[in-house]
């Protein structure tokens, strides 16, 4: 999975990314401080893994992994080549999702490129300067497309799809909010590679003050995700300046210090949470001597096509798949107890697994 983390300069996205990463990108109170797009990958936390470990004797745990992508920030008028980020955006398109970085803290120290905090109006410089962009891909495309359109009836189709887009882009609608009537109509439209097509993850970034859940901000805080329910994306709070500054503390600290805010998890966790959900995805496990470790696939995904993610191999002589709760495992110790149990379930080719499901696939090649 790879996250583009972007917002206006100065909005706390190397920060954030720092925290994420537990690196240091060259954040800076200062304007376009991130010129270079910084790349840091991270593993999915999971306390599972550790436990199956245990019970497997495993001599390796392989946990899920995130890619972040601190991109250049963004300013007025970057889908037009202003500032740096427009130099950046085709960065954005490698993204499974953008995790939007919104700026709701106050600091003189830190300034704001347009004097004032306002996320309400940052948001929508963001969404405009995507837009901004995606037009541009647009009328090349619907330049190429119309010539085409003369004489080929597939392609008077995709042309009248791009000039529906392009209409609906030209009046602030951003790409992932247009509804299609048929199904090949939005895969095509998904294939075009339209920066406004990607989800969104906003990542409402407050001070530490308005971690607490009876902050006198609740007010605008709760106007900004409502911002982002609107328009179908997810949300969280965020302190990026404490994450960061909790880096330096062993994890029993960090956790207690969170306690003490009135937190009941991460940046890190947030994100992760939020970003599954918006993606539709799940983790299965696999456990065994040699190895104990998480797989990240689509939610609704079948056993074979699951068991492909390990190796192509295992999904083309499927026979079938032998099942246990991560939970039941764990509570009882042991494969052969959960199996006595009648806790272990075969399953066949259309079996969907499910979130915590430890699989032990059984091929033939």
């Amino acid at each position: 999975m790879k996250l583009g983390i972007l917002g206006l300069t100065n909005s706390g996205k190397s920060t954030l990314y720092n925290s994420l990463t537990k690196s240091i990108a060259g954040a800076h109170n200062y304007p376009f401080s991130t010129v270079e797009t910084n790349i840091g990958i991270v593993d999915v936390p999971d306390e599972r893994l550790n436990k199956l470990a245990a019970i497997y004797n495993s001599k390796k745990i392989t946990p899920a992994v995130i890619e972040f992508m601190d991109i250049a920030g963004l300013v007025k008028g970057a889908g037009k080549g202003e500032g740096l980020g427009n130099a950046f955006l085709a960065q954005i398109r490698e993204s499974d999702a953008i995790v939007h970085v919104v700026r709701m803290f106050i600091d003189p120290n830190v300034t704001h490129v347009d004097g004032s905090v306002d996320p309400i109006r940052d948001i929508e410089t963001v969404n405009y300067e995507l837009i901004f962009s995606d037009l541009e891909v647009l009328q090349r495309r619907i330049t190429k497309t119309s010539k085409a359109a003369r004489t080929d009836k597939a392609a008077q189709r995709e042309l009248g799809i791009l000039e529906a887009i392009n209409d609906k882009l030209e009046n602030g609608v951003s790409a992932r909010e247009i509804k299609y009537e048929r199904e090949e109509d939005l895969s095509f439209a998904e294939n075009l590679g339209l920066l406004t097509q990607k989800p969104v993850l906003y990542a409402v970034n407050v001070s530490e003050d308005d971690l607490a859940p009876d902050t006198t901000n609740a007010s605008a805080i709760g106007a900004v995700l409502d911002t982002a329910a609107a328009e179908g994306a997810e949300a969280f709070i965020v302190c990026a300046k404490t994450e960061e500054e909790l880096l330096a503390l062993d994890e029993d600290e960090r956790l207690s210090y969170y306690k003490d805010l009135g937190v009941t998890e991460s940046g890190l966790s947030k994100l992760i949470a939020a970003s599954y959900k918006k993606l539709g995805l799940i983790s299965f496990l696999t456990a065994g001597p040699k190895e104990t470790r998480a797989w990240t696939i689509k939610n609704g995904t079948k056993a074979p096509q699951a068991a492909g993610k390990i190796h192509s191999d295992i999904e083309r002589g499927f026979i079938r798949a032998e099942i246990v709760n991560c939970e039941d495992l764990i509570r009882l110790g042991s494969y052969t107890t959960a199996k006595d149990s009648g806790l272990v379930r075969l399953e066949g080719k259309e079996y969907v697994i499910k979130e915590s499901d430890v699989v032990l696939f059984r091929f033939n090649v």
